[in-house]
Parts: C-alpha cells; structure tokens; sequence
C-alpha cells in the first residue's frame, strides 16, 4: 500500500512515521507513505493557495488551483482520493478495513475556513473523525492512517488486532498484567487457570458487557444468540 497526503503542513506528519510501530513497518517497507506541500503547486505570484470566498464571510478558502495540480500529479487509475471534511462519512474500523485494501489512498487535508467547493468533484471519498470542527485535516488524517497502517499484513501480530476493540463489533475484554493481587485487587481467577476454552467464554462475555454497558448503540448492528443475548439482558438490566 501507497499512502500520499495532500497537506499544507508535512511536518505534522514525522512523529507519526518516526516513532513506535509505524516507524518500524515503514523501515521494512510493509507501506510507503508521502506527504505533499500543495502549496509549491500554485501558480500565484506571492505562493497564495487560499482567497476570500465569493459573497463575503469570515476566513480564507483554498482555491481548487494548487490542490487539483498536486492531485493530477500523483493520482492513478489505482488512486482512491479521499477529502477531509466535516460533511464527510464518519470514519470507523470497517471502513479502515475496507481502505487497508487499497493500493493507494490520497487524502487532502484542509485547512483555514474550507476549500472550494468544486474540489468535491475530484475526490472518490467525503469522510469525517467526528462530530466536531479541527483546526485542519492533518490530525484526522493522522488518526486514520495509523489505524489503517495497523491493519496491513505484517505492522502488528494478527491475534492482536483481532481482538482489539471494534474489530467483531463488540469493545475489547478487560486485560490484566503482574501483579496478580494490586491494592487488594486480585485478576479474575479464570484468566490464571489456563483453562483456554474458560477464559475464551470469560472474555467473550466481558466484551459483550462492556459493550452493553458503554456503546449499546453498537450491538444494534449484531445477531446475538441466546446465551448472548442473556448477558447483554442482564447488564441493561442492572444497568437501569
């Protein structure tokens, strides 16, 4: 995979490939990664890429100049193009899934009051972190590059991120590390048992309690059977 950023601020960019596990998949070459300064891409005297918005309003808009250059400068028949917006899709592990697919992904990143609107119709993507406003795209972008880089063969062990949270629906189990006994709280005696197929049913459980308890909204999108079913039941119950 290919990742390429369209941003007006690179060094945002260098502590997420130069640190931890991306920098280390970056340096086997599990991924390759650019960012791209639009602004070396305008044709304006003074290196302007943003102006006043037609019909007067408060902050500068980026013009379609200087991003749809840097754009047809990297973009392929194998390019997904994907625009930071707050009116795009809201981003979620699916979707990071279905990305991790990709050969390349572009993403542009915004900033100051917004861009031209015609820059929508060049991109493939709209997508969003969140309900709320950013200074620009580049901090999203961070969030969702580190957790579609996660994803690719080889960056994490595979039974990790199968159990990580989100990944079947459901919130991550509870972990425990040494000491067994902390200020008086002992590990659940099921996780020192070594009893493999116990501590399966254990964590699957605690999953769907967390998950009942803290994002009911999430278990509307699964088939529970009825053993599951009677453990989210009984946490919505104790719950109210």
């Amino acid at each position: 995979m290919k990742i390429s950023v369209l941003t007006l601020f690179p060094e945002y960019f260098e502590p997420l490939m130069t640190t931890s596990i991306l920098k280390r998949a970056k340096e086997k070459d599990l991924f390759e990664f650019e960012t791209i300064d639009f602004r070396k891409f305008t044709k304006e005297k003074h290196g302007h890429v943003d102006d006043t918005p037609y019909g007067g309003g408060a902050g500068m808009v980026l013009m379609c100049q200087p991003i749809l250059d840097a754009l047809e400068s990297i973009r392929t028949e194998n390019s997904t193009v994907i625009l930071l917006t707050p009116q795009g899709k809201t981003f979620n592990q699916q979707i990071a899934k279905e990305l991790s697919l990709k050969e390349h992904l572009i993403f542009i990143c915004g900033h100051y009051e917004g861009f031209d609107e015609r820059i929508r119709d060049y991109v493939d993507i709209q997508m969003s972190l969140g309900d709320f406003v950013l200074t620009g795209g580049e901090s999203a972008c961070m969030v969702m590059c580190d957790c579609i880089l996660r994803i690719l063969p080889g960056v994490i062990r595979q039974d990790s991120s199968d159990d990580d949270s989100f990944s079947n629906g459901l919130l991550e189990y509870p972990q425990y590390t040494r000491p067994e006994v902390y200020n008086g709280k002992r590990v659940p005696d099921v996780l020192l048992s070594g009893h493999h197929a116990n501590i399966k049913k254990y964590r699957h459980e605690e999953s769907l309690k967390r998950t009942a308890l803290y994002r009911p909204d999430l278990l509307e999108n699964l088939e529970l059977d009825k053993e599951d079913q009677k453990v989210v039941d009984t946490v919505l119950k104790n719950k109210n």
